[in-house]
């Protein structure tokens, strides 16, 4: 094995010292790539993946494979860069490498040379980029068939649902307990003066009763310890034969995942949100398991619709 320089070795700790890099490497030495999939695969912006591609061609550890896909050199003709690798290879144990294998076969299987893109996705279109096709131009077409009245989004984010529901909508009043949050809706839709976002805490809201006609709770609860207490604050606002629309995550079994996102519970199944909602005094028109992620860990969404009796 040739030897290496003591800047040629720092130059090639700091190549194989990126996290980046080494998923790449380890999805590519299972399955030749293109920039697109890699793309789709990670998640990370074309320009990303390219320029972290281009490092690896320089270090002679990924070459083109023909039809515009990348793979790790089988042997490279610098031995110690790809002694290096193999090492760390050796020792990698991470369960994101899991989730890009995963990915990686997927995208395999979804290749066919032969045939149109309608035909390469039967059955799973929705997980499918298409120009111009987008769960917010759905929303935008379906949301013209609603006339609402006084709506409250709680735990709003800052504000993509108010910014949809504003034009069907008389008033749309926004709560969300962090600032800065609150700071950029307001910035968001600064020009509806109907719309209204205060800072508040969804177990205790500074609303009087029955001030709302509809009450959108989605993706609240699993940041709540005290769901019981969000629901029956969310009931106690609406008008009798006002509607609540409720979306969260069903049970699972993630921890890690969705501890990155301040999740302080692992989710709910339908018998559980039927009892809480029953508890708080709606009355459930549906509570079902209403879509699934395309990718793992495959979390699925509870939809429900309930209301307040009149």
């Amino acid at each position: 094995m040739s030897q290496s320089s003591l800047e040629q070795t720092t130059a090639l700790c700091r190549l194989l010292g990126d996290a980046t890099r080494l998923r790449l490497l380890r999805v590519l030495q299972h399955e030749s790539l293109t920039v697109a999939e890699l793309t789709a695969i990670t998640g990370l912006s074309q320009s990303r993946i390219s320029t972290h591609l281009g490092r690896l061609r320089e270090a002679l550890l990924v070459a083109d494979a023909g039809d515009g896909r990348h793979a790790v050199t089988p042997t490279s003709s610098d031995e110690g860069n790809a002694a290096l690798w193999a090492l760390i290879d050796t020792r990698l144990d991470d369960p994101q490498l899991a989730v890009d294998r995963e990915r990686a076969s997927e995208a395999v299987r979804a290749r066919s040379d032969n045939t149109g893109w309608a035909e390469s996705v039967a059955g799973r279109m929705e997980r499918h980029y298409s120009p111009g096709r987008s769960w917010e131009a759905t929303a935008l077409a379906l949301i013209k068939l609603l006339n609402l009245g006084d709506v409250i989004d709680i735990a709003s984010g800052d504000g993509v649902l108010a910014e949809l529901l504003a034009h069907r909508a008389k008033s749309v009043t926004c709560v969300d307990a962090n600032a800065a949050v609150v700071s950029a809706g307001q910035q968001r839709l600064s020009g509806h003066a109907h719309v209204r976002f205060d800072q508040g805490d969804m177990h205790q809201l500074p609303y009087a009763d029955a001030s709302f006609d509809q009450v959108f709770l989605m993706h609240a609860l699993t940041y709540s310890k005290q769901p019981q207490q969000v629901l029956a604050e969310a009931t106690r606002l609406l008008r009798p034969g006002g509607s609540l629309v409720l979306a969260t995550l069903a049970a699972h079994t993630h921890a890690a995942t969705t501890e990155l996102y301040d999740h302080v519970n692992l989710g709910f199944d339908e018998a559980q949100i039927a009892q809480l909602a029953g508890a708080a005094g709606l009355d459930l028109q549906e509570c079902r398991r209403g879509a699934r992620e395309p990718k793992p860990p495959y979390f699925e969404v509870i939809v429900a619709v309930g209301t307040r009796a009149a």
